[in-house]
């Protein structure tokens, strides 16, 4: 999971061996590298001069990959969001060395200690990304926001903007910000909530290690300046995926539900953590009444998050609605064009379809390959996360041999009970005859190996 985070790098010499298992690329070939510089240097021809429009960034004060910066306006009673993404097709010749490079990779590959990127520094965090330093290429999606928080696609172009300000989620104040930005970001939790979207912002989780050299899992919730910028990203991406599914071209972000087995799993998660989910209340009104400073509440909403049946990429079928059953909607994803493959080409069919143009052979051929790649890098990406969180959880719970905690079941399965820890966010397995999903037991742990990021537990009760 992206969202742990190990800001004193305590677990280097694990990391490192999530990267050699996963052949975690470390630099780009030197092929890649002159292209992306020759790449960087290119004048934009195309675009219209919007250098006077206040756009701004939000992102992570770390981050130098920008995709987005936005600018917003009124229109009676709409507000148009103007959306700035990254012009990567811009710099990257389809089938040249950074595209075929990006092709392989897929994605950009997140880790606590660092990331593999999907494009060169020389791209992703200088000529393409939207720093402040200068101007920069975009493609500008101008998205009218209804009172009802209803998102449509108005327009989209290519446009130089120079950025005011390079924002941060932990430092960024109200008069940092266009005035109509809480409005927007409430409309589109408005209509979420009207949708019955069940759209999960799990909290981040911090390793540190105490005075007694024990290491402990600290849960951070997401801060409210974060939760209200993704919803622009989410409007964006709305309104391109309804003008795409229109245009019946594109591709789509799909995800079904969490089957029954997997609710049922989530209700004696819920148990164990002592929170009250009534038995006739769905899982995704249960999810929009969570707390993600409390503790339990926010472990509660990673256990979700590891839950979920995926999501995945499916290009335009006729007759196929596509469909995000977290979104409750049409999705796409095109607002992160520097960190996914898939949004480049999405950027262009709805530059494309809002103009009135033919999508390029190129685009369209990409979007029959793409949900391949994607899957590959989702796969890849969900094991990395996997083995960090497993990494993080023996680590956590080293020096506590002999211990016992209490514990529910919470499913059944060859290798045994998969249990979750009532004290803390961690799931094992452990050994268990005569149990039931459900059943509260005790456990005693016999070994926590940080090396092979496992956990050894008996049942003693």
């Amino acid at each position: 999971m992206k969202a742990l985070r190990d800001p004193q790098n305590l677990l280097a010499d694990g990391l490192a061996a999530i990267r050699a298992q996963f052949q975690v690329p470390q630099s780009f070939p030197s092929e890649v590298l002159a292209a992306a510089e020759a790449a960087a240097k290119r004048s934009p021809t195309e675009h219209a001069d919007r250098t006077a429009m206040p756009f701004v960034t939000l992102d992570p004060a770390s981050s130098t990959d920008l995709d987005q910066a936005f600018a917003m306006e009124t229109a009676g009673a709409d507000l148009l969001l103007h959306y700035a993404i990254a012009d990567v097709a811009w710099f990257v010749d389809d089938d040249g060395p950074v595209d075929r490079e990006a092709w392989r990779r897929g994605a950009t590959c997140y880790l606590p200690d660092g990331k593999a990127g999907l494009y060169p520094p020389a791209l992703a965090e200088a000529a393409a990304s939207l720093l402040p330093d200068g101007p920069r290429p975009c493609v500008i999606f101008t998205v009218r926001i209804a009172p009802d928080g209803g998102a449509k696609l108005d327009g989209a172009e290519r446009a130089i903007v120079q950025s005011r300000a390079k924002l941060a989620y932990d430092s960024v104040r109200a008069s940092d910000l266009p005035k109509e930005f809480e409005e927007l970001a409430r409309r589109i939790s408005a209509a979420e909530d009207q949708r019955g979207a069940a759209r999960v912002d799990p909290p981040e989780q911090e390793v540190e290690r105490g005075p007694d050299g024990k290491f402990s899992l600290v849960i951070r919730p997401q801060l409210p300046s974060e939760l209200s910028n993704a919803a622009l990203s989410l409007a964006c991406n709305l309104a391109v995926a309804d003008a795409l599914y229109a245009a019946q071209t594109g591709l789509f972000r799909v995800m079904a539900p969490p089957d029954e087995r997997a609710t049922l799993r989530l209700r004696h998660t819920a148990r164990a953590f002592g929170l009250d989910w009534p038995d006739a209340m769905p899982l995704d009104a249960f999810e929009r009444c969570l707390d993600p400073r409390e503790p339990r509440q926010s472990a509660f909403m990673l256990a979700v998050r590891r839950a979920g049946n995926g999501a995945s990429y499916e290009p335009y079928r006729p007759g196929v609605k596509p469909w995000h059953a977290a979104m409750a909607a049409t999705y796409a994803h095109g607002t992160a064009p520097l960190r996914r493959l898939a949004d480049r080409y999405v950027v262009r069919a709805a530059l494309a379809v809002a103009n009135g143009q033919p999508v390029p052979g190129a685009v369209a051929d990409a979007f029959a390959r793409l949900p391949a790649v994607m899957a590959k890098a989702d796969q890849r990406d969900g094991q990395i996360g996997r083995a960090v969180i497993d990494l993080a959880e023996a680590a956590f719970l080293s020096g506590r041999e002999g211990e016992t905690f209490d514990a529910v079941v919470t499913d059944l399965g060859e290798s045994g009970a998969r249990i979750q820890l009532c004290a803390a966010p961690v799931v094992a397995r452990v050994a268990a005859h005569g149990v039931e999903p459900g059943d509260r037991i005790r456990v005693k742990l016999l070994q926590a190996d940080s090396e092979r990021r496992s956990l050894q537990l008996q049942r003693v009760s």
